[in-house]
C-alpha cells in the first residue's frame, strides 16, 4: 500500500540529507506527488512500517561462552544493505553536484576573465584618447602663444622713426623733409593717432596713409 511522506521525514527515515532526497526525485529514483501545493514522496507503506519496528528491536544474546558469535537476523542485514545503498546513492549524487559546481565555477571564472580583459582594453583606449587630446590642447596653446608674440612683434614694427618714414615715402630732399617734419609735428600736437611721441621722438604708423600731409 502506498504512503505519502514529506521529504524531511523520508530523509530522516533513511538517514540521508534532504538534498539527496531532492536529487533522487530529480533523477527519477524516487516518485514524488504534489498535493495541495506541497511535495510528497510516494513509498511502500509496508516497507516503511517494517523498517522502524526493526530498528527499534534490539536482539540481546546472552554470552554463553567466549566462542559464542553474535549474528544479525537476515531482515536486519537486508535493511542495513538498503541503508548502505542509499548512502552510496547519496554520495554519488553529491559527487555529481560537486562536479557541476566545479564546472559552473570554471564558466564563471572564464566569463569574469573576459569581462576584465574588456575593461582593460576600454581603459587603455580611454587613456590613449585622453593623452592625445592633452597633447592637442598643449600644441594649440603653444600656437596661440606664438601667435600672440608674433602679433606683438608686428604691432611694434608698425611704428617707425622719421628716417624710415622718409625712406618709406622716398623723400630725399632736405628742404622737403624739413617742410614735412613741421607738418607731422603739427599733426601730432593736433592729436593725430597716426603719430605718437616716444622719448621726445616721433613715431609713425607705417601701415597708415599720409597723403594729406605729403601733398
Amino acid at each position: 500500500m502506498e504512503k505519502l511522506m514529506k521529504p524531511a521525514e523520508y530523509a530522516q527515515e533513511l538517514g540521508i540529507s534532504r538534498q539527496a532526497v531532492y536529487a533522487k526525485i530529480k533523477r527519477g529514483i524516487l516518485t514524488a506527488k504534489n498535493v495541495e501545493g506541497k511535495l510528497y514522496i510516494v513509498v511502500d507503506n509496508e516497507s516503511t512500517e517494517e523498517t522502524p519496528s526493526r530498528e527499534k528491536e534490539t536482539t540481546v544474546i546472552p554470552k554463553k561462552s567466549i566462542s559464542t558469535q553474535t549474528t544479525l537476523p537476515p531482515a536486519d542485514v537486508k535493511d542495513y544493505k538498503a541503508l548502505l545503498k542509499a548512502k552510496d546513492e547519496t554520495i554519488s549524487v553529491l559527487k555529481g553536484t560537486v562536479k557541476d559546481l566545479k564546472k559552473s565555477n570554471k564558466q564563471i571564472s572564464t566569463t569574469l576573465k573576459g569581462e576584465i580583459d574588456l575593461l582593460k582594453e576600454a581603459f587603455y583606449e580611454m587613456r590613449t584618447l585622453y593623452v592625445h587630446q592633452l597633447e592637442q590642447k598643449k600644441s594649440q596653446e603653444a600656437i596661440e602663444v606664438i601667435s600672440e608674440e608674433e602679433s606683438m612683434d608686428a604691432e611694434e614694427e608698425r611704428w617707425i622713426g622719421l628716417k624710415k618714414f622718409f625712406k618709406q615715402h622716398k623723400i630725399t630732399n632736405e628742404k622737403e623733409q624739413a617742410k614735412i617734419t613741421k607738418r607731422l609735428k603739427k599733426a601730432y600736437r593736433a592729436g593725430d593717432e597716426r603719430i605718437m611721441g616716444v622719448e621726445d621722438k616721433l613715431k609713425f604708423n607705417a601701415n597708415k596713409s599720409y597723403k594729406d600731409i605729403l601733398k
